[in-house]
């Protein structure tokens, strides 16, 4: 029962030789220890004897060789290699993945899913509000706008505050990159990366390239492809790729919600590595990044839970919309996160490039499938659980939205996530309280609700602003009476300039000048972010879960990327 396949063989014509598992002889709670172990009990030979599959990759050249070491005799072993091992637990216990990948964190707390948009309390508190609101405006209309704009101007102010101080000290936070060269190989722990791709078999050469260049053990990267079931062009695309055997293809059944989330969690489920990161389809990722990881978690207490690598994009002189991408990641990435780390606040992680302990990541229920923004909402998770998040010195260069329609449904996405994520926690506003404190909770209303909050009430301010100053429209002086008004066009205009100020000084710390001046321009692009945040807001009432496809593969440098690696090839 030997079997000595090479390699290279197709995984469907070895596994077609083992016949049918006896399904009571597995555990779907044992799957860990079964990817771990690179053995897992198949059927039964008699009362006293099981067949076992076994992954030959687990096996020493003793074990093979002279057949010793092993709990059964020889006879009852079937030896595979590991990409037949992965493809029969993927055909085995397909059902359970699918039921966890969906369901787990739902069951496991369903306070932190999104699955409903509000729970029954905020449900009543919003209608509750909603009624009262309207009897005040109808008894008391003046006072109870007046009252309205205080609040969202003094929001605003301490808004604005905050920045400042998150920016001081981003200020004096080094972005300098250390080396990692001689950094052991020997003990590595096994990494499982991620690769979450829908629609983008036009990305997949440079991924790969990518993937294939970060210098870590081979054997070491256990690369899962996440494709969707609907998605036949990828899909195809990888088939015909022949890539190496530690490229492990994962379909994702259809079914709702459609989301990167929910396909992360079918890898997840499946991950062979102590270790697990997530890249985008448009990522390249400096080469050291996953040996820098490594060491940050080496040594680390129980605390730590991930790491986020550095975000900023390979294209950002193409074209206006990717000058002013690129200044609101690098302000975002080189210094508001690491400041929030400085202060052991809540970190809401990027989509990419975010380093996790994966038994960690189980234990919390893995991401949830039905918030859009899963990654923000897992930095928040992770705290309230008395984790914490580190950036790691190192930088992923991804490819800028270069096309407005394209950017405006990636930051509806975005802005939508961000509403999720802060209705989900806002369910029990205590536990963060408990786990960061009183700053960690304003700095979730500050930060993580300002962006969504700021967008949707600029844009307001600004036409109530001028069209006070072109009519002199009393009704407009009656809801903004002194000092109000002035607290109010303080917070108008000093706190535009001031965000105007950061975004011409965001890409300074990598000495990209040429961009400063772009950063002039900002206004015009939050007024795209306001209408962004107004999709999303209507997306949140009528599409909640929806996943709004960003395309890959579309810029200049993107295209010239992958003909490049073609032409290698």
């Amino acid at each position: 029962m030997f079997d000595d396949q090479p390699e290279t063989m197709d995984a469907a014509a070895r596994i077609n030789k083992i016949p049918p598992p006896q399904t009571d002889l597995q555990n779907f709670n044992r799957l860990p220890h079964y990817i771990k172990t690179g053995k897992i009990p198949w059927r039964k030979l008699s009362t006293s004897k099981h067949e076992v599959v076994c992954n030959r990759r687990h096996l020493s050249p003793h074990d093979v060789g002279e057949r010793n070491g092993l709990p059964f005799p020889l006879r009852a072993h079937r030896f595979v290699s590991n990409h037949a091992f992965q493809t029969l637990l993927k055909e085995r216990f397909l059902p359970e993945i699918g039921t966890a990948a969906t369901q787990l964190l739902r069951k496991k707390t369903p306070e932190d899913s999104a699955a409903a948009p509000l729970s029954v309390s905020q449900t009543l508190l919003a209608m509750g509000f909603l009624i009262l609101s309207a009897w005040f405006l109808f008894h008391f209309p003046v006072k109870t706008l007046i009252f309205f704009n205080g609040v969202i101007t003094s929001y605003f102010m301490l808004a604005i505050a905050y920045r400042v101080c998150l920016l001081s000290i981003g200020a004096r936070l080094s972005t300098q990159v250390k080396p990692v060269k001689s950094y052991r190989s020997v003990g590595l722990p096994v990494m499982t990366i991620l690769l979450p791709l829908y629609h983008d078999a036009d990305a997949l050469p440079a991924l790969v390239n990518a993937i294939n260049a970060l210098d870590y053990p081979t054997d070491k990267k256990d690369v899962k492809l996440l494709l969707e079931e609907d998605d036949r062009q990828t899909i195809e695309a990888v088939l015909e790729s022949n890539l190496h055997q530690h490229f492990d293809m994962i379909i994702v059944p259809a079914g709702k919600p459609q989301t990167k989330p929910k396909a992360c969690n079918y890898g997840l489920q499946l991950a062979r590595g102590d270790l697990i990161v997530i890249y985008d389809a448009e990522d390249q990722p400096e080469p050291d990044q996953l040996r820098k990881a490594a060491r940050a978690f080496d040594g680390a207490d129980a605390n730590l839970a991930g790491v986020q690598a550095r975000l900023t994009y390979y294209n950002h002189s193409e074209n206006w919309l990717t000058r002013l991408f690129t200044l609101e990641y690098s302000l975002w990435f080189d210094w508001l996160l690491p400041a929030l780390q400085k202060l052991k606040v809540p970190i809401p992680l990027g989509g990419t490039s975010n380093f996790f302990r994966t038994d960690t990541l189980k234990e919390i229920g893995g991401w949830d499938p039905f918030n859009v923004t899963e990654d923000a909402d897992l930095g928040l998770r992770l705290s309230k659980r008395g984790y914490r998040v580190e950036m790691l010195n190192s930088t992923t260069f991804e490819e800028a939205n270069c096309r407005l329609g394209n950017w405006l449904r990636q930051r509806s996405r975005w802005m939508k996530g961000y509403m999720q994520t802060w209705l989900v926690h806002m369910r029990r506003p205590g536990k963060i309280i408990s786990t960061t404190g009183w700053l960690g909770f304003l700095s979730v209303q500050l930060f993580i609700a300002g962006n969504v909050i700021s967008a949707l009430v600029n844009p307001i301010l600004w036409v109530t602003f001028l069209t006070w100053m072109l009519t002199k429209a009393s009704i407009i002086s009656a809801v903004f009476p002194e000092p109000l008004l002035t607290l109010n066009l303080f917070a108008l205009t000093v706190g535009n300039l001031f965000f105007v100020l950061l975004a011409v000084i965001a890409p300074l710390k990598r000495r990209w000048y040429h961009l400063c001046l772009a950063g002039l321009t900002a206004p015009a692009y939050w007024l795209l972010t306001s209408i962004a945040a107004y999709k999303a807001l209507w997306q949140m009432i009528t599409r909640p879960h929806y996943w709004e496809k960003t395309d890959h593969g579309i810029s200049k440098m993107a295209i010239a990327k992958r003909d490049e690696v073609l032409r290698r090839e």
